[in-house]
């Protein structure tokens, strides 16, 4: 029977055969030990002398790592095993025998591994970190589409910017001027117009020259967009989605999460509702902690967020920020128009900000009025005005950090870890 590691737990006591490449090995005497992946998992693999003969042993411990092969044996299960089975090896057949394979099991540089990138996503550790990824994206298509969301794919190549020029990627379109999207929330506003509630998910670029270890040229983003959809209702929908994907993450990645040695008790206490602090109360709270450099009007460097997360267990939502350091389509606080109906969520353990949200400005005028004061071109945007023109309705929306949350949820220090192939500051290879 052929099948895969992922699928051995169906197969207790029987003999299967699975298509393998070998991480790793060792012998002891007449026993060799085979620590195999084929994709869905690891499982070892253990060929005993006496029991497959002298042919298959001696080939069986003549192995060297990543070379691709064919391993049948009897499914076991084992206690002792991370993954609850090995495998009782009867045979093994070669179908390509690598040879110098540049990443063995000592230490390695960073920037070798980058470098080697396309090798180094099979290691235990990033394919586990690569599987987390995984299971938030399917729980997020699972989470929308249970809440009444409909996916709409937004262009990538654009005329425009939703938040300025300054960090884009500038191409030409034939004749025309164009950009790499840095967000598709825009065209989304539109969609959710037609089609009520909305979300994406795509890759979005920044040219921002930033080498922190939170930041990413490329990332994927999930942007939902909702019509008739106030500040409030907006921030219930964000801890419901978040704390979905953790508990997901928790029930379907055990194993992923306990090689990656990731405290799940950090993990287990994220449930809706979160803390919520006002922008204000941020700064007093960032005063009295000694951060004498941060004044009403700033924003928030990695720090400041740090510190304000650290109060919390939870995620924490940071509120009604001042409307000059935010986008222009934020809709201001009828209460209070120099902050704007807005948060970004901070996640813990100094991950920094997950998500950011807002409701938009649903009045022509006053949008009319933030594109001047932002100087930006109204023939540009003249399509966006347009959605106030026709059914105006109150709407709000967020964009979540695919590569942000992964490393939170995996408890992995740099987002380079948490996408297949990153592109940093300095790295468009491999």
């Amino acid at each position: 029977m052929k099948t895969t590691i992922g699928q051995v737990k169906h197969y207790v006591d029987q003999e299967v055969t699975i298509g393998a490449w070998l991480a790793n090995k060792r012998s002891s005497g007449k026993i060799a030990f085979l620590q195999l992946r084929d994709g869905s998992g690891f499982i070892q693999g253990v060929v005993v002398k006496e029991e497959v003969g002298e042919e298959v042993f001696q080939k069986a411990k003549g192995l060297t790592q990543e070379t691709s092969l064919y391993v049948t044996g009897i499914v076991r299960e084992d206690a002792r095993s991370p993954f609850g089975y090995e495998l009782t090896v009867t045979n093994v057949e070669v179908i390509h025998a690598a040879t110098d394979y540049p990443i063995t099991p000592k230490e390695h540089g960073t920037e070798f591994l980058m470098d080697n990138r396309h090798l180094w996503i099979r290691s235990k550790r990033q394919h586990a970190v690569l599987r987390i990824r995984h299971e938030i994206i399917r729980a997020t298509y699972q989470f929308f589409h249970e809440n009444g969301f409909v996916k709409v794919d937004p262009p990538i190549l654009t005329g425009s910017a939703p938040e300025g020029t300054t960090e884009l990627f500038h191409t030409k379109y034939f004749d025309e001027d164009a950009y790499l999207s840095q967000s598709g929330q825009l065209y989304m506003e539109a969609a959710a117009m037609a089609l009520g509630k909305v979300f994406s998910f795509g890759p979005t670029f920044r040219a921002e020259k930033s080498k922190t270890r939170r930041h990413l040229i490329e990332f994927w983003m999930i942007e939902p967009e909702m019509s008739f959809t106030d500040h409030e209702e907006n921030l219930r929908v964000q801890e419901q989605y978040v704390s979905y994907l953790v508990q997901s993450v928790l029930q379907n990645c055990a194993l992923e999460l306990k090689t990656l040695g990731r405290d799940t008790s950090k993990l287990e206490c994220i449930q809706a509702p979160f803390p919520r602090i006002t922008y204000d109360d941020a700064i007093t709270f960032l005063h009295e902690k000694g951060f004498d450099d941060i004044q009403w009007g700033d924003d928030f460097g990695a720090p400041h967020e740090t510190a304000i997360a650290e109060h919390y267990d939870k995620p924490v939502f940071i509120t009604h920020y001042p409307a000059s350091i935010k986008s222009f389509y934020m809709k201001p606080d009828p209460n209070r128009p120099e902050v704007v109906l807005c948060a970004d969520l901070i996640a813990p353990e100094g991950y920094g900000e997950i998500i950011g949200g807002s409701q938009r400005i649903d009045d022509y005028e006053l949008l009319k009025k933030r594109l001047d004061e932002h100087q930006l071109s109204e023939d540009a945007y003249k399509w966006y005005l347009e959605l106030r023109q026709y059914g105006s309705v109150p709407h709000s929306g967020f964009g979540l950090g695919l590569e942000r949350t992964v490393a939170w949820l995996s408890g992995v220090e740099h987002v380079r870890e948490t996408i297949p192939f990153p592109r940093l500051l300095n790295r468009l290879y491999p």
